[in-house]
């Protein structure tokens, strides 16, 4: 009967279910062999092969090879089908947009930048589809051929207004009618996401958060902010200003009003970037202030390669101090298993940096999480927005049972 197909139970649901299993074997190991998948799934046989036929046919599969080394015949090898389906993502800051297409498997099959530094506000749509485009290209395809987008951004949209709000040095994305046009001109299925929440995607997906159910992520670059992952989700708030903790009051700064329209706060003044240089030059070392984010790097890394003695490891000392007075405060309300330290100023004081943060939060917080440094490296926030738009993309393609 037509009521009772799709129902829990029904051999094309328990097929459909197979298949997402060998699928996502396939996506975790790469290749294997049709025995290999059936003692993974538990599938017979018969079973197996019938399941790795019926996904060559449907374009999801395909043959790579044949075992070799072994005793007895060779079997063939199956993987993915990287075409079976491409995802985007895009990093936007004030200075530049980066594109990235992906195919099913993850893999980065073209990549763009688009400098916008100087530029209006006007054309933000241009902007993102150049961007787009580019990368578009880079892989060979055409808008058509990617399924999902997604685009981070510092700050977030209001889910009841629409608006961009925390990112006041993004000139021409608060319009309230911005992400109506970007519909208009966009082919595919797309959605935004804050930055720093796309850093704790990728970290949890391919990076030092794997396996972790709750844990915050620290981020300092241009900015200082947080995403919160509890249970497993990113906990974003009524607003979608969950973890921008830059405005978060700490002692050791004033109380800053009006902090929204003043985009400061204490964590930032006492942690941010800008602290960095001012650390150092109490510490006697002699140093400009900008540009913030090379000249905080420039020292934090030189501090790290001599970290025992002299103002160097003063540097560390109390840039250390700081960091966990505001990482304190939210042990204290999430009680995190893990805390990831992220972006270029917290990756250039490296293990040194890191350890002096720990033993400084074992001190001011009753609880005792984990500190390490992300394992994603390069263009986190790109990554992040990738792995975001190939999940859904994979819960689409890889969904047989339509």
């Amino acid at each position: 009967m037509a009521g009772t197909q799709g129902t829990p139970g029904t051999p094309r649901v328990l097929r459909a279910m197979n298949d997402r299993a060998a699928l996502d074997l396939l996506l975790e190991h790469g290749t294997l062999s049709r025995t290999r998948i059936g003692k993974l799934t538990g599938l017979s046989k018969p079973t197996a092969s019938q399941l790795l036929a019926r996904l060559e046919a449907a374009g999801l599969v395909r043959v790579t090879g044949t075992t070799e080394g072994r005793p007895g015949p060779s079997a063939q090898l199956y993987a993915l089908n990287p075409d079976a389906g491409y995802a985007a993502g895009l990093d936007v800051n004030q200075h530049r947009i980066r594109a990235a297409v992906a195919d099913v498997t993850g893999a980065v099959a073209g990549e763009y930048e688009l400098r916008t530094g100087g530029r209006t506000g006007d054309g933000v749509v241009r902007q993102v589809t150049d961007a787009l485009d580019g990368a578009v290209k880079a892989a060979g395809l055409t808008r058509a051929d990617v399924r999902r987008l997604v685009i981070g951004t510092p700050g977030a949209f209001d889910p009841a207004t629409g608006r961009l709000r925390y990112a006041s040095h993004l000139p021409g994305w608060h319009s309230p009618t911005l992400l109506e046009e970007l519909a208009a001109v966009l082919p595919m299925p797309f959605e935004y996401e804050n930055d720093v929440n796309l850093v704790a995607i990728a970290e949890r997906a391919v990076g030092a958060a794997r396996g972790h159910e709750d844990f915050v992520l620290l981020w300092n670059e241009e900015g200082l902010g947080a995403a919160l992952v509890l249970g497993g989700r990113l906990h974003r708030g009524f607003t979608g200003g969950a973890g921008e903790v830059g405005f978060l009051p700490v002692p050791g700064t004033p109380l800053v009003r009006r902090v929204a329209q003043a985009n400061s706060g204490g964590f930032q003044e006492l942690a941010g970037v800008q602290a960095v240089p001012r650390i150092a030059r109490a510490a006697g070392i002699d140093t400009p202030e900008r540009p913030y984010v090379p000249v905080a790097c420039g020292l934090l890394a030189r501090a790290a390669g001599s970290p025992d003695e002299g103002p160097h490891a003063e540097l560390l000392d109390r840039y250390a101090e700081r960091l966990a007075t505001g990482l304190a405060s939210l042990t204290a309300v999430l009680d995190p298993e893990l805390i990831v330290l992220s972006g270029d100023v917290l990756v250039a004081g490296g293990e040194p940096l890191r350890a002096r943060v720990q033993a400084e939060l074992a001190d001011l917080a009753a609880s005792r999480p984990r500190l390490v440094l992300t394992a994603v490296p390069r263009e986190p926030v790109l990554r992040g927005a990738l792995e975001s738009a190939l999940a859904t993309t994979r819960d689409e393609v890889f969904d047989t049972s339509r």
